[in-house]
């Protein structure tokens, strides 16, 4: 019985072992990435071909070796040394690893566990994610130090925790908030993710949180936005919003609260989701002397935005959420259930969705995206979330849509990739190490072999419909490697893996197919 046990054993590991190897490859004593074009993240223009060395996981080298349409000279390329990696790169596009500034590991209710979520990310070249509050402090801790040890494929994690999660009483006074903050320190903690709270409470806390040197982030929740906005938040030490939440009601000229009727209650999702679509027509005007004065106030206190346009974009468009071609294959069967329309799962507000709250968000699109687009041009800093795991919207395919967005926004796509690059890198205080492709920093690396700057849909692990010269139709693109501390990844092989949990799931329930809400057999 124990000779069976230790060979069933051996069996798994060596499994593990190969499927391992198929999707990974390094760390290497040296990495050198050959004949690649680099789009650096910080705003300069594109340019190759390059050589990239890494060793141990830090940037040596970036030497352009050549000239388009121009055979390299290979005697003056670096030279590889015993026991190092090439991997030919020649005609491909290289980027610094992104950063999803609002991911969710998953979720309970969602039936996603941090694996299918991270394979995911990864196949989209995110190298860096912010954790805003999910499971416990304890359970992203753990992930993270895994994760900093390349124990299991997964991003780098930056663990922010849920305010008041883990205080055995509620807290009440400003000592209970400043001490809770030092408590959540002390465990590791990378900074707090906030909903609201009484005044008092919101100022100690983020006063605390901002003397021991950490981050923090906010959706400043309609419980409590009336009394506390973005601009309190800002000024107390916050340092960055999520969505776009209590920035509507900085905006308010004529009013205190948002235009509630008189039979909203906020625990009906339908109530919440279609009233928030029409908030930021109830805000004074763009380029206002009120809207310029709360815009320059945030720019000056250094405040970040993560606008998270993608998990709203079902509401001005829920066919085209619902239809994406993605959930067929990589979408989980409980996710698609966590989906449908409901009174108790969050975000599943398609009670009685239609045209005319469809209109009203797009309206509120256009004029938050005017805000958000504004901001970036007077220099204030914009970063790229997801929010993934909701309303139809998932890991790291809404990430990809998230960086369409800022195109429509009026973002160059230049401005896009610093986004999802730089400005996440920033925002977190990490940019002496991710960000950018420079000698010293990390080689977080998402490569590619086709043009995002022309593009961006070469980006999703679908690739993009193109028409070739020989009257084909085929995909083009997906990310081809992703690159995290020096480590390898194939991304389609990750998608290959998470498609092979999606039917293992849909197999278990006896042949789960996907379909429509309200379709019957």
């Amino acid at each position: 019985m124990k000779k069976q046990l230790l060979l069933t054993l051996a069996i798994i590991l060596s499994v593990y072992a190969f499927a391992k190897a198929q999707t990974q490859q390094g760390p290497f004593n040296q990495l050198i990435i050959r004949g690649v074009t680099v789009i650096n993240g910080d705003g300069a223009p594109p340019i190759g071909p390059v050589d990239i060395v890494v060793e141990n996981n830090i940037i040596k080298e970036v030497k352009v070796v050549g000239y388009p349409g121009v055979p390299i000279d290979n005697a003056k390329r670096p030279q590889l040394k015993s026991g190092g990696k090439e991997l030919d790169a020649n005609g491909m596009y290289l980027l610094p690893g992104f950063v999803d500034m609002h991911g969710h590991i998953g979720g309970v209710a969602q039936g996603a566990d941090w694996d299918y979520v991270f394979k995911l990310w990864m196949a989209h070249g995110i190298t860096t994610v912010r954790e805003p509050s999910g499971r416990g402090i304890d359970y992203a801790l753990d992930l993270k130090r895994r994760s900093a040890k390349n124990e299991i494929i997964a991003p780098r994690i930056v663990a922010h925790t849920g305010f008041g999660q883990g205080s055995k009483t509620p807290i009440t006074t400003a000592e209970q908030a400043r001490q809770w903050v030092r408590d959540n320190a002390k465990k590791g903690a990378d900074g707090i993710k906030f909903f609201g709270a009484e005044p008092h409470i919101m100022q100690a806390a983020l006063e605390e949180n901002k003397k021991l040197g950490l981050t923090s982030s906010m959706h400043h929740a309609q419980l409590s936005v009336a009394r506390w906005n973005v601009l309190h938040s800002a000024r107390a030490g916050l340092t960055s919003m999520e969505h776009w939440y209590g920035l509507p009601e900085a905006l308010f000229t004529d009013r205190t609260v948002q235009d509630y009727p008189l039979d909203y209650n906020y625990n009906n999702e339908q109530h919440r989701f279609g009233e928030a679509g029409r908030l930021w027509q109830q805000a004074a005007a763009p380029y206002s002397d009120h809207w310029n004065a709360v815009m320059e106030e945030l720019l000056a206190l250094d405040f970040t935005l993560d606008p998270t346009f993608n998990i709203y974009e079902a509401s001005r468009d829920l066919m085209r959420a619902r239809r994406a071609e993605w959930h067929e294959d990589y979408t989980l069967p409980s996710l698609w259930r966590f989906y449908q329309p409901s009174k108790i799962s969050h975000g599943s507000y398609w009670h009685f969705w239609g045209t005319e709250e469809e209109v009203a968000w797009r309206e509120n699109y256009r004029l938050w995206m005017t805000f958000i687009n504004e901001y970036k041009n007077r220099g204030g800093r914009v970063t790229a979330g997801s929010d993934s795991g909701f309303i139809f919207q998932l890991y790291g395919f809404a990430y990809i849509r998230e960086l369409e967005l800022l195109r429509e926004a009026g973002f160059h796509p230049m401005e896009v990739i610093r986004a999802a690059t730089l400005n996440g890198a920033e925002a977190l205080r990490m940019d002496d190490k991710i960000g950018s492709i420079q000698v010293g920093k990390l080689a977080d690396f998402v490569i590619v072999d086709e043009n995002p700057l022309q593009n961006l849909k070469v980006l999703y692990g679908t690739g993009a419909i193109k028409l070739t010269e020989d009257n084909e139709v085929i995909r083009a693109g997906g990310v081809k490697y992703t690159i995290k501390d020096g480590i390898i990844y194939d991304a389609k092989q990750l998608l290959r893996d998470v498609k092979a949990m999606v039917d293992k799931a849909k197999a278990a329930e006896g042949g789960f197919e996907i379909k429509q809400p309200g379709v019957k057999d």
